[in-house]
């Protein structure tokens, strides 16, 4: 077994790694998720209606965008190929989803700033807040292909 630095040859590091704290959050957000029933079922039934509307726009418009999505966390990636690795996601068009992201933060939704990074939504937001990310995105497409 490793044991972690200066101990051990593995190194671990964070901004508020071991904080009392960030620990005592960690824990009571933790508990808190516990305490709330269905908690990841619900979390997952907002990331698929995220999915669905922010697909839905791209199909509509044709554009070559990919969706990937895991539970909350979600990427669009701007390139019409496969993004499995790298090699894929070096493909995207940078400068299409700066504009995508510009015309999102003046639609008041506020994206991941770089192209490879990934977004998250959260239990506090609404069915209401995933249409509205999903119609900003639909026209924040349609003006980045402008």
């Amino acid at each position: 077994m490793a044991h972690v630095a200066p101990e051990g040859p593995v190194y671990q590091a964070g901004t508020l790694s071991g904080n009392p704290l960030a620990m005592a959050a960690g824990l009571a957000t933790l508990r808190q998720i516990d305490a709330t029933g269905g908690f990841y079922d619900a979390l997952e039934r907002l990331g698929a209606r995220l999915e669905a509307g922010i697909r839905a726009r791209v199909v509509r418009g044709g554009y070559p965008c990919r969706l990937a999505r895991v539970g909350s966390m979600w990427t669009l990636f701007f390139t019409a190929g496969e993004v499995d690795n790298w090699t894929g996601a070096a493909q995207c068009d940078t400068p299409r989803f700066a504009r995508f992201f510009h015309e999102m933060l003046r639609r008041g939704v506020s994206l991941a700033p770089s192209q490879f990074e990934a977004n998250f939504i959260s239990i506090a937001h609404t069915e209401e807040d995933i249409d509205a990310t999903c119609d900003a995105a639909g026209a924040a497409l349609e003006l980045a292909w402008s």
